[in-house]
């Protein structure tokens, strides 16, 4: 990366999406694996999602063992690097962050930039790959839906709204599990759809609170976007909505086909005839609407089952925010062992 000495080595590509080549790597001094994010700023669009994922995973000021970790973000123009911070003066920094708010490239175009961002490096690929690669486990079930409603409850409380919480997005570390079988870890990643709320207002020193931050870019993925999202007018309750369909689908193997890559996902949907379509979509059309829970099984945990219809709920004042979720989880996890998943 570096043109005199180099302070990564590249293995090999792990994977590749819309903005970004993401490469498993190796830190010469100490050896360590890590994950290099490669993001080509050809484009308005590539440059404003790699900003966005930078402003959020690098306002957070400590760690969470279920939220990706950046370890540092170097920007690269033709041979020259230079390790970029939050709130940098420096000109490459802000000619990025004038492209991202002009929606036009304002560097010059025959210029190669890059920005590389080094992160945590996980082994077990994505929770789609995982969970769809073996047999339904209580155990497990338990354990990731423990992960993510903690990570979920430190992103709002750190002030971030995912925006595109999906089992594509949730990464898995097997690293540290030894003899005693314990469950991987979780890590929520990709931000680059995500949106940090900053105060305003009396006193700008006071939390912000991410249920009371309303955004109006329609973003996400189709079947994990709440109805309120499809409207253009929502607060970080859609994350809420997002997990909910993510633990319904995992406690049930919910599937459907991607129809771009024809991979097999996670995701619970309503059927429409001979259509599936998204849950967020159907409500936004009759919020009335009951969801059927369980859709596969024959039945499940009252209390599991009441917690997935109010995260799903199409009124977002009705679900949880994800501290209450944190709670209710643990409770329905550790209180009553009586419920098959």
């Amino acid at each position: 990366m570096v043109s005199s000495q180099p302070k990564y080595d590249l293995i090999r590509e792990v994977g590749r999406g819309s903005y970004g080549v993401v490469y498993e790597a190796v830190v010469r001094k100490t050896s360590a694996r890590v994950a290099v994010k490669k993001i080509r700023c050809h484009a308005p669009e590539n440059v404003e999602l790699a900003l966005r994922e930078f402003w959020a995973l690098s306002s957070i000021k400590s760690q969470h063992p279920n939220v990706i970790h950046l370890e540092e973000c170097i920007l690269q123009k033709d041979g020259m690097v230079q390790k970029m911070s939050h709130g940098s003066s420096s000109s490459l920094y802000l000619q990025l962050v004038e492209t991202s708010l002009k929606g036009e490239i304002v560097f010059d175009p025959r210029s190669a930039y890059y920005l590389w961002f080094v992160m945590d490096f996980c082994d077990g690929g994505d929770m789609n790959e995982y969970l769809l690669s073996r047999k339904p486990n209580r155990k497990t079930n338990t354990s990731f839906m423990l992960q993510l409603s903690s990570a979920l409850a430190f992103l709002h409380k750190n002030q971030i709204i995912h925006r595109d919480l999906k089992p594509d997005n949730i990464l898995i570390s097997q690293s540290r599990m030894d003899a005693s079988d314990l469950e991987p870890t979780l890590k929520v990643a990709d931000f680059g759809l995500s949106k940090v709320c900053s105060a305003s207002g009396q006193n700008p020193e006071e939390p912000v609170n991410v249920n009371k931050c309303f955004l109006s870019t329609a973003c996400g993925t189709d079947f994990y976007m709440a109805p309120e999202v499809w409207e253009g007018h929502y607060t970080a309750k859609a994350d809420i909505f997002a997990l909910g369909i993510i633990i319904w689908a995992m406690l049930e193997r919910i599937t459907f086909i991607d129809t771009e890559t024809k991979k097999e996902l996670l995701g619970s949907y309503v059927k429409q005839g001979a259509a599936i379509v998204p849950v967020g979509e159907a409500l936004l059309e009759n919020p009335k609407m009951e969801l059927l829970i369980p859709v596969k099984k024959k039945s499940m945990n009252a209390q599991m089952k009441q917690l997935i219809k109010e995260m799903l709920a199409a009124n977002p004042q009705d679900r949880p925010d994800a501290f209450e979720l944190e709670l209710r989880l643990v409770n329905i996890a550790f209180k009553d062992s009586s419920w098959d998943t």
